[in-house]
């Protein structure tokens, strides 16, 4: 007969994270963490070769040799990327044994507009180049590590819902786009609360992954499988 095991509530201090371009990272207590953009750091130098290599004949020495500078700069933006990946979510697993993230579908948001000949996409130019910004960040690398770095530690990392992270006041719960004033700033039209848009959207991952943790829900689905306890959400927020 299989024993149910009760799920243990983490100790320590609990942290939300709001990823993004302008900043790579915004946790709930305020802090932050600046993105590397080591593929955009790179890019000029890595089109310059890849012009150079076209300009090639095929297979020939040159080619080959304008291929491997090419792929040497692969590779270093990769490296610098992983290295900033690494010690980032190292920090972070450190210092928090309750981790709350969004669960981003990032294959979705770097979709291509093109469109088609039939139906060609609006304003391809400026969403190629956020598209680059977002593969850049690296998040899908960045949630896998602090995951299973969380867990080695003995914590917790939940995903959840990122849906209108930033547009809910975490001080009275309206929600509202208004209350996005601008890509940095969140100021709630019904209380007047304000702070950085990107803070407002980790205090709010950390109070759903807070509930949702409490709820015994699954973390991917964001719909808890029981009735939120006050014990077990009062045990979390410790």
């Amino acid at each position: 007969m299989r024993r149910e095991v009760e799920q243990p509530v983490p100790h320590g201090p609990a942290v939300g994270i709001d990823v993004g371009i302008a900043r790579f990272a915004t946790l709930s207590d305020g802090t932050f963490v600046a993105p590397l953009n080591s593929f955009k750091k790179h890019e000029q130098r890595l089109a310059k070769y890849q012009r150079r290599m076209s300009r090639k004949t095929k297979f020939s020495n040159n080619w080959k040799k304008a291929k491997a500078r090419v792929q040497r700069i692969h590779a270093r933006i990769a490296n610098a990327r992983n290295d900033f990946l690494n010690k980032t979510s190292t920090t972070i697993s450190q210092n928090h044994a309750f981790v709350c993230i969004e669960d981003l579908r990032i294959g979705s948001m770097s979709k291509s507009s093109a469109g088609t000949s039939e139906l060609p996409g609006k304003k391809v130019a400026r969403k190629s180049g956020l598209n680059k910004a977002i593969l850049d960040q690296g998040w899908f690398e960045f949630r896998r590590q602090l995951e299973y770095k969380t867990a080695w530690r003995g914590g917790f990392t939940v995903a959840v819902p990122a849906a209108y992270t930033s547009q809910t006041c975490p001080s009275r719960g309206h929600v509202a786009k208004d209350n996005r004033k601008t890509q940095t700033l969140f100021a709630c039209i019904a209380c007047q609360y304000e702070n950085n848009a990107d803070h407002v959207g980790a205090i709010n991952v950390l109070e759903r992954g807070q509930r949702l943790f409490a709820c015994g829900g699954t973390a991917l689905s964001g719909h808890p499988a029981k009735q939120e306890p006050n014990e077990a959400t009062q045990a979390v927020l410790v």
